[in-house]
């Protein structure tokens, strides 16, 4: 078996031979198509008023997607909110940080950011543990964020700033393709909203969360990034297609428990309660 064609739900690049997938094309000789399965679009000011947050009772913002960032900023123009020049951006990738730029002068701000993992993000939160967090999120999101604020009694308030909306898939045809590349959750619902999954080819999915939609939609998933082998999706597909080139039998892939993510927590809490007792003042001393 050969992968011939590969349908990649992101936009088409500006410039096609500057993508990843363009060299892997090369390399094996594969087409790659371009196809968005969905479409972030930001919240209406009334939406966002009705979730009664007040953003200048927060001291920093916490990022992970440039969509909410355009929105945050976006609802306090038009609701006339003058940020101010204390206001700390904690942010999940350095990406992610450096479109701020687009709207405040990096330098002059205190913007932080980590290196796309949960845990590396939670150790760059709980350093500014005495903040109070306005927690910017896109509609669906992964609960694990908010639950792990809450476990660690840190001050935020979560605010929808973006909703996923499916797009159009009238011109897309499954079936001409030999693996489908799926970046989140909602790709798989706008996909088995439009397709039976089990005529469906190979599928190949980014981030844990986007890896159970598939399993639960009864999609059978060939190939899955990030992983220590697979940072990115790129090279998970190129992982894929080689084995099959060597005529490996490749089983589908699992959803595996992390324990480290719940023992990181655990012990995240076990450090901040140590903290907050040692801050109390001594019954000799009141």
């Amino acid at each position: 078996m050969k992968v011939n064609s590969v349908l990649v739900s992101q936009p088409r690049p500006a410039v096609v031979e500057k993508s990843p997938f363009y060299e892997l094309s090369r390399n094996h000789r594969v087409e790659i198509d371009y196809k968005p399965f969905i479409r972030v679009v930001g919240v209406s000011l009334k939406e966002f008023r009705s979730q009664r947050v007040d953003i200048l009772t927060h001291t920093a913002v916490i990022f992970s997607s440039r969509t909410t960032i355009d929105s945050f900023f976006h609802i306090c123009e038009e609701a006339r909110i003058t940020v101010p020049e204390t206001m700390k951006y904690i942010c999940q990738t350095e990406a992610v940080a450096l479109y701020l730029q687009k709207y405040i002068v990096y330098r002059k701000r205190k913007i932080s950011f980590a290196d796309g993992t949960f845990t590396n993000f939670m150790e760059l939160i709980i350093k500014h543990k005495d903040e109070t967090f306005l927690l910017a999120l896109s509609e669906p999101h992964k609960p694990e964020l908010p639950d792990a604020l809450t476990k660690l009694h840190l001050r935020f308030d979560p605010v929808i700033l973006a909703r996923t909306v499916a797009a159009d898939l009238s011109d897309v045809d499954p079936k001409r393709y030999d693996l489908l590349a799926l970046y989140s959750p909602s790709d798989v619902k706008t996909l088995v909203e439009k397709f039976d999954p089990a005529e469906l080819p190979a599928v190949a999915v980014f981030g844990e969360g986007t890896l159970r939609a598939a399993i639960e939609a009864g999609i059978a998933v060939k190939a899955m990034a990030p992983t220590p082998a697979a940072p990115s999706m790129v090279k998970a597909v190129d992982l894929y297609i080689g084995r099959l080139e060597a005529g490996e039998e490749i089983p589908d892939v699992e959803l595996q428990a992390d324990p480290r993510k719940e023992e990181f927590i655990r012990t995240q809490q076990h450090k901040l309660a140590k903290k907050s007792r040692a801050r109390r003042p001594s019954a000799s001393k009141k």
